[in-house]
């Protein structure tokens, strides 16, 4: 593994892990309403696409990184949806 490699498995774990404190806070809470949905659906999208274009280049670090991210942000999304879409549960949007 040479310095470039473990460069981006560095980067990879920083901006995965980043996303793990708000999607823990939005489960525990169900709390979404400070969260903007189009920033979380653009994000969603946006590490779909990377995961995609990491399968095509081959590139485990980039599949890795963005398909957890994603799989976090997924779940912040979702919520958030779930809340707009059924009124009457708890007010988190």
């Amino acid at each position: 593994m040479d310095l470039l490699q473990i460069l981006g498995l560095a980067a990879a774990v920083f901006t995965t892990a980043a996303n793990i404190p708000q999607t823990i806070k939005v489960i525990k809470t169900r709390s979404t309403k400070s969260l903007s949905t189009a920033t979380y659906a653009m994000l969603f999208i946006g590490m779909i696409l990377w995961v995609v274009y990491g399968v095509l280049r081959n590139d485990l670090p980039v599949i890795l990184a963005n398909a957890i991210a994603g799989s976090l942000c997924g779940i912040i999304l979702f919520i958030k949806l779930w809340a707009r879409f059924n009124p009457g549960k708890k007010n988190t949007d």
